[in-house]
């Protein structure tokens, strides 16, 4: 059998009952994909790359790079492309393929494109896992139209495919599937004769469970269905006349011990989810954050990692408005590393409800950035003469320390002395704000800035706003 024998049809593969549901339920069109209507608007790459080879060829992607979730129909797509355009399909994955064999399936296209006129789509599958020499054996072929590249990878392909690629290629980004789109799936299993041909039966909170489970991926949805499916099954045939078995709630829960939580710990779902996690405490959401925090402890999350973000949460979210918070985090992280999962759970949850329940603050965040931007800027000056060490004879000739005046010999501690360089006087970085402590801290703040900066009468020094506690 030749080469071209065994890879000249891009067809589904036959649909008998032996294959996984998944498999036999896959669309054999474009029109039969739910859930990718922006993907493929009239005119998209993908429609463009669909239509019969020597209609608009000219006019189609040579490269298409599929980004999104695991089960939303990259490789049916590509499959789908090659079927309706009559080119031929080839197919790699990322995790068995080396140089050696992208180098093969390329001189096999290319021959096949010089002697029978053939084009082929190349579909690669996680081309994140690629490296930079694997990536770059495919550049002359997507240059010269050899191939029809096709790719898919759940991860950004800003971050994991090379440069020169990229730039070749269209970047399709597809969604995972919303309810309706799984309710539809379902139903379409039950009823067509791919699947199981109306034989059976699906009560509607079944179907809700289902959905539950799936999370926007249609293979685990169908997946679910099929084990649930298998579950009614007696082996015995139905008797004529009795009614069809019925998949209910029960059922699906009972084939499905728990929902597995899609979260990759290396791509954009990681990203995403510890986004959230961190914008819903900066919220003061604390049930959001749970449900986050909730998420990342299902997925394996290092719960290290979890406490890390929390303290920088508390430091840079709630600051100086509560202070204390930072203390509570810094306790947990390390009760955390010392007893590990499942209790550390407990931890990370009371330190969560910590920060997102504190009063916020981003003062010290910004007034550190702000300073920073002086010293960036080159706007530094001299250390003022006064402040300067003088542990020599000579340094205290220059006037180092000359001056200086020792701020607990002064009422409240405070004395009337400019501590910045020359040029930044007046320079105000940390502005406190009126929530939590920082309520307290403000009133305050303001006279003592007026006693350095020689502002204020000494006795409003003295009338319990500087240097005496409340």
């Amino acid at each position: 059998m030749s080469d071209d024998d065994l890879f000249s049809t891009a067809q589904i593969p036959d649909d008998t009952l032996t294959r996984p549901l998944a498999v036999r339920m896959r669309p054999r069109t474009l029109e039969e994909v739910v859930g990718q209507h922006k993907a493929l608007v009239e005119g998209s790459p993908l429609r463009r790359l669909a239509r019969p080879v020597g209609q608009t060829s000219m006019t189609a992607p040579s490269s298409v790079i599929l980004f999104g979730p695991p089960g939303v129909g990259k490789t049916t797509l590509a499959n789908i492309v090659a079927s309706q355009s009559g080119r031929v399909f080839e197919e790699l994955s990322a995790v068995t393929s080396g140089v050696k064999d992208v180098r093969e399936v390329l001189r096999r296209a290319h021959d096949r494109l010089v002697t029978q006129g053939t084009e082929t789509v190349l579909f690669i599958d996680e081309v994140h896992r690629f490296s930079k020499s694997q990536q770059d054996a495919l550049l002359p072929s997507v240059e010269n139209r050899d191939v029809t590249f096709v790719a898919a990878t759940t991860e950004n392909p800003s971050f994991s495919v090379i440069s020169p690629l990229l730039s070749r290629s269209v970047v399709v980004k597809l969604e995972s599937l919303g309810e309706d789109d799984i309710v539809e799936l379902v139903r379409r299993a039950i009823s067509d004769e791919r699947g199981f041909g109306g034989e059976i039966r699906i009560d509607e909170p079944a179907i809700d469970e289902i959905v539950r489970f799936a999370g926007g991926d249609a293979r685990k949805a169908l997946t679910v269905l099929e084990s649930a499916a298998g579950a009614l099954d007696s082996g015995q045939p139905r008797k004529k006349g009795a009614r069809k078995p019925i998949i209910t709630a029960e059922v699906v829960s009972r084939v499905m011990e728990a929902a597995q939580v899609r979260y990759d710990k290396n791509g954009d779902e990681h990203y995403d989810v510890i986004s959230a996690f961190i914008k819903s405490m900066r919220g003061s959401d604390v049930d959001a954050a749970l449900h986050y925090l909730a998420r990342m402890i299902r997925a394996g999350e290092d719960p290290r990692f979890i406490a890390r973000r929390i303290m920088i949460a508390s430091a840079e979210e709630v600051g100086m408005a509560a202070p204390q918070i930072l203390q509570v985090t810094v306790a947990a992280a390390q009760a955390v590393a010392m007893i590990g999962m499942p209790e550390a759970r407990i931890i990370l949850s009371e330190a969560v409800v910590a920060v997102a329940t504190a009063p916020k603050s981003n003062a010290s965040y910004l007034a550190i950035d702000r300073a920073l931007a002086d010293v960036d800027a080159g706007n530094i000056g001299s250390v003022p003469l006064h402040l300067r060490n003088a542990p020599t004879k000579l340094m205290k000739q220059w006037g180092n320390h000359e001056g200086y005046k020792y701020a607990h010999d002064a009422p409240g501690a405070v004395a009337e002395q400019e501590y910045m360089p020359e040029p930044l006087r007046g320079h105000v970085y940390y502005e406190p704000n009126d929530r939590g402590y920082e309520r307290e801290v403000g009133p305050r703040l303001e006279q003592v800035r007026k006693i350095l900066h020689g502002k204020s009468k000494r006795g409003e020094a003295t009338n319990g706003k500087v240097g005496d506690k409340k």
